[in-house]
C-alpha cells in the first residue's frame, strides 16, 4: 500500500460502524488526515501509534493536497465522515490523484443516513408510502452548488422520503422551503431530527413540519444534523410482496397461509 491515498468512510459516528477494509487501511497507515469536527476521535484508535494524525478541521483543500505531495511515498488514509461519496468533496481530491498520476483508492462506509436511520427503528420505503429517497440539503452559504432545479420545494413535490443534510444552521428557511409549493408535504408531516446519529451523545427528536424551526432552535445544534421528512416515520405499511405466501418469484414458490413452499410449517424452518 506505499504511496497509495485511501478516501475512507468512517461511518456515521461509532466506531465500530466502520467498514473492515476502512479498520485495516487505517491500522496500515503512515499519514492519517481526520476532519475532528466531523469524525469521532474514537475512530482513530484504528490507526497504529507511529502514524502521524493531521486535523484538517483548519485546512483548506491546497493544505490537504499539499500534506499529499509532501508523503509520496507513505500510505495515507483520507477519512471522511459517513460515506465519502455523499457530501464528502473527494471528487476534486480524485481529480488531483489522477492529474498527479497517484494511486488512489475510495473505500464506502457506512452513511448518516443509515446511521439516522437505524437509530430511529424506521425502514425508510415502505410497500404503498414511499419507494423513493431524496438525499439533498438546503441551498443557503453555498447556494451556487444546487442546481436551481433541485430545490427543496420541488423536490419535495414527490413526497418521498426526504433526507436533508447540511441545513440546521438555517431552520427557519429550511421549514419554509420544505411547505413551499409545490412540496406535498404539510404542518403535520413527521419529521425525525438526528444529531450525531450512533455517537454517544446522539440526540433524536420526533416533531412535526410546523414545529421543525422551532424545535432546532431550541435545539441549538447546526452541524451534524440529520433531517428526515415524510410519513415513512408513522404509516401502517401494506404488506411487502417480498415475503409474502402469496408471492412466487425464482427462489420461492407461491404458498397458501401456513405452508412453506408447499409443505406445513411445523416449527423453525431452515431458509
Amino acid at each position: 500500500m506505499t504511496g497509495l491515498i485511501s478516501f475512507v468512510g468512517a461511518g456515521p459516528g461509532a466506531p465500530d460502524l466502520i467498514t473492515l477494509r476502512g479498520a485495516q487501511r487505517l491500522s496500515q497507515a503512515d499519514l492519517v488526515i481526520w476532519a475532528s469536527s466531523l469524525v469521532p476521535e474514537a475512530l482513530l484508535e484504528h490507526a497504529r501509534a507511529s502514524a502521524t494524525i493531521m486535523d484538517s478541521a483548519g485546512m483548506t483543500l491546497e493544505d490537504v493536497l499539499a500534506a499529499y505531495e509532501d508523503h509520496p511515498s507513505s500510505a495515507i488514509v483520507r477519512l471522511h465522515s459517513g460515506d465519502p461519496s455523499i457530501y464528502g468533496a473527494i471528487q476534486e481530491q480524485i481529480d488531483w490523484c489522477l492529474s498527479s498520476s497517484r494511486d488512489f483508492e475510495v473505500v464506502p462506509g457506512v452513511s448518516a443516513l443509515a446511521g439516522a436511520a437505524s437509530s430511529i427503528a424506521r425502514e425508510l420505503t415502505l410497500p404503498g408510502v414511499s419507494q423513493s429517497v431524496i438525499l439533498t440539503r438546503l441551498a443557503s452559504r453555498t447556494a451556487g452548488s444546487v442546481p436551481t432545479r433541485e430545490s427543496i420545494s420541488t423536490l419535495a413535490a414527490s413526497g418521498s422520503t426526504m433526507a436533508v443534510f447540511l441545513s440546521a444552521a438555517h431552520p427557519a428557511d429550511l421549514q419554509a422551503r420544505l411547505l413551499e409549493p409545490p412540496s406535498a408535504f404539510d404542518a403535520q408531516t413527521p419529521v425525525a431530527i438526528v444529531h450525531r446519529a450512533t455517537w454517544p451523545d446522539e440526540r433524536i427528536v420526533l416533531t412535526r413540519l410546523g414545529s421543525l424551526a422551532d424545535d432546532l432552535r431550541e435545539l441549538g445544534f447546526t452541524t451534524t444534523v440529520l433531517v428526515l421528512v415524510g410519513d415513512f416515520l408513522e404509516a401502517d405499511p401494506a404488506r411487502s410482496h417480498l415475503y409474502s405466501p402469496a408471492f412466487a418469484h425464482s427462489f420461492r414458490k407461491r404458498s397458501l397461509p401456513g405452508e412453506t413452499e408447499g409443505r406445513p410449517v411445523t416449527g423453525r424452518q431452515r431458509a
